[in-house]
């Protein structure tokens, strides 16, 4: 058990609260301080460009050797999957990763488990710890719930996406995606996306990966548009960080991108916003004729799940410039390379 593990519980961050407002800067976690275990990941703003290139480093080293080489790297380490929101991409990328490292897992969701009868999140965490599980991958509705989990364990917490607060592994692939695809260095620094203009579309107000997404390119000297509607897309989003801008045209901002990541419109978080999605199609859909006429060579993503025919139609979602499949593969290289960063360091 490590001294974090020992120390007294810590009061849990104002953060952790069932909805975050309006997106502002988020919190700046200090690993070492706090009980927080050196190898959590809870926000994309806790990691140095060489930290961001020493992941990235050790993704493509991992993807590109045989599974022969690192199948017994986190052999019959003990991880806990948390997960209190559905997920399909996150939940089968991490356990596909951990699985590939030798690690064995155990799927704890809010639908089949005591959270269901009301065990609170720092409960359910010191019982997995007591379990066993020596790292904790955690997706909760509440923005901040990653922080109090990893204070109140002190193991390694990876953020698999808190509210609408941040999803750091998604900004990682997408990264990783960006980066082979425009033919760039994975050893990034303040310049390697200089002159690129990415955009990021659709429902910001709500997204975890626009947060991390704009949190993290600019960082690297990437422009960052952020589009959509006022109801999605709020003034004080410019505030994420320099090298953000705000455009509610959506042709206007694509005439000017390289990238063009398309975000779902999330109902489920909508809580009585009126949306009409016939003029939300019209305006910001990402389709054929708009593609051709303004951004004819931008690469395309999307964080899925995907809606076919509302943000996104299937013929770009398949074009030839699509990069969304390659987004699902490249996250599962960069989960990889956080698990090994958690339990061993990243000694790989």
């Amino acid at each position: 058990m490590s001294a974090a593990t020992k120390s007294a519980p810590k009061p849990a961050p104002k953060s952790a609260s069932k909805k975050t407002a309006t997106p502002a800067p988020a919190p700046k976690p200090t690993a070492a301080a706090n009980g927080i275990h050196p190898g959590s990941l809870l926000s994309i703003t806790q990691l140095s460009l060489d930290e961001v290139s020493s992941i990235l480093a050790l993704a493509d080293k991992l993807a590109n050797e045989p599974l022969s080489k690192h199948a017994e790297l986190l052999d019959n380490r003990k991880i806990a999957l948390l997960f209190y929101e559905s997920s399909t991409r996150t939940r089968t990328s991490f356990e596909l990763a951990a699985k590939s490292l030798g690690a064995m897992t155990t799927l704890v969701s809010d639908k089949s488990s005591s959270i269901e009868k009301g065990e609170s999140l720092k409960d359910t965490g010191l019982t997995l710890r007591a379990l066993g599980a020596e790292c904790i991958i955690l997706r909760h509705n509440a923005s901040g719930s990653p922080y109090l989990l990893a204070q109140q364990t002190g193991l390694p917490v990876l953020n698999a996406g808190d509210g609408m607060h941040e999803h750091p592994s998604q900004a990682l692939l997408d990264l990783r995606t960006i980066l082979s695809r425009l033919g760039k260095k994975q050893a990034v620094d303040e310049k390697t996306l200089d002159g690129v203009t990415i955009c990021i579309t659709g429902d910001i107000l709500h997204s975890r990966v626009a947060r991390s997404n704009a949190l993290l390119l600019p960082r690297l000297g990437a422009k960052v548009i952020l589009c959509g509607p006022s109801q999605l897309l709020p003034p004080e989003a410019v505030q994420l960080s320099t090298g953000i801008t705000l455009e509610r045209d959506f042709d206007a901002a694509l005439k000017q991108s390289q990238v063009v990541m398309m975000l779902r419109i999330q109902k489920e978080r909508l809580a009585g916003l009126q949306i009409d999605l016939a003029d939300y199609q019209r305006q910001f859909q990402l389709n054929d004729e708009r593609y051709a006429a303004y951004a004819p060579n931008a690469l395309v993503m999307h964080p899925g799940p995907m809606i076919r025919g509302l943000e996104i139609t299937a013929d770009i979602a398949d074009g030839p410039q699509s990069a969304i499949e390659e987004q699902v593969s490249n996250g599962l290289a960069i989960r990889m390379a956080l698990l090994a960063r958690a339990l061993t360091g990243g000694a790989a």
